[in-house]
């Protein structure tokens, strides 16, 4: 709806400047002198208009972009997202589509380029067993972004690698992982992908507490947590259901692990975690609930003194 509603202001001045445009390339073309001299000025207008294009296009994505900014500031949600990832595809499709005419246009200034086209045919025939990856990665790019799979600032698993995406395209996408590398993924390797930031999260979170504490006193206390922390106003924008003390979910070697979940904002369940754990953490120390922890008992055994013998 953005890229749409974009497109129909954006007509009526393309209309409305597209008559003396047009009007105006004929004159261009129309030059006098030496016949390699007017093949060359043809050539250089051709180019000259390709990066005029270029640069309509990249202001088009750029005044997209900030429409997407000041969406999301209002109301943000999947439909921006979705928005600003097919603007940076539709940018790189525009990109080839007017250099590849503009280069067509300029070769066929000096001489046709009807056979050209054919032995490319033929050569890209010969090729095409060779490319059978390219056509495989780009095909899944193009069904990647038509279902809505993942799109730029999702947090995804892919191939094992988990992280945000910085960029698509119909071959490739780009995830950089939490330690800054930036990894390059062809779309036609990709099997499966875990999309950890789609609609909503939750927040699953084990807390184990030592055998000797009574367990009802221990999830009263927490329920006394989720409560405290839903109605703080800092975090409760960033809940999107109850915090549930769901109860006792493991009986372990060495603790009682009681389970709490919690729905949030896509993304901000890490956030929303960190902060349980250190506000469970400091009403334990305050209650006195021991929190298990793996403890080692040496024992040294010394062996009878020898003297020398005499």
């Amino acid at each position: 709806m953005i890229l749409l509603s974009l497109a129909q202001d954006s007509a009526a001045a393309l209309t409305q400047g597209a008559g003396d445009l047009f009007s105006q390339i004929g004159y261009l073309f129309d030059v006098d002198g030496p016949w390699l001299l007017r093949q060359l000025l043809r050539g250089a207008i051709i180019v000259l208009l390709a990066v005029v294009g270029l640069r309509v296009a990249k202001g088009l994505m750029r005044r997209v972009q900030r429409h997407i900014e000041e969406e999301e500031r209002e109301s943000p949600g999947e439909d921006t997202q979705r928005a600003r990832t097919v603007a940076q595809l539709a940018y790189g499709v525009a990109r080839v589509v007017i250099w590849i005419t503009a280069i067509l246009l300029v070769l066929n200034l000096f001489f046709p380029i009807g056979p050209l086209l054919a032995g490319v045919g033929v050569f890209g025939l010969a090729l095409s067993f060779g490319a059978q990856s390219l056509v495989k990665d780009m095909i899944s790019g193009f069904f990647i972004l038509l279902e809505n799979q993942f799109g730029i600032g999702d947090i995804i698993e892919v191939n094992g690698t988990s992280g945000a995406v910085e960029r698509m395209t119909l071959r490739i996408v780009a995830v950089r992982d939490v330690e800054g590398v930036l990894h390059v993924i062809p779309n036609g390797t990709i099997t499966q992908v875990s999309n950890k930031t789609k609609e909503w999260a939750r927040v699953v979170l084990d807390v184990g507490v030592g055998y000797p504490e009574q367990v009802d006193s221990v999830i009263q206390v927490l329920r006394e947590i989720a409560k405290e922390f839903a109605e703080d106003k800092a975090w409760a924008h960033q809940l999107t259901g109850a915090t549930e003390v769901l109860g006792v979910q493991e009986l372990s070697d060495s603790a009682v692990s009681i389970r709490v979940i919690t729905m949030t904002r896509p993304g901000r369940q890490w956030d929303v975690k960190r902060e349980l754990r250190r506000r469970i953490k400091n009403r334990f120390d305050s209650e006195g609930i021991e929190i298990p922890f793996p403890q080692r008992t040496v024992h040294l055994k010394s062996s009878p003194a020898t003297g020398p013998s005499v």
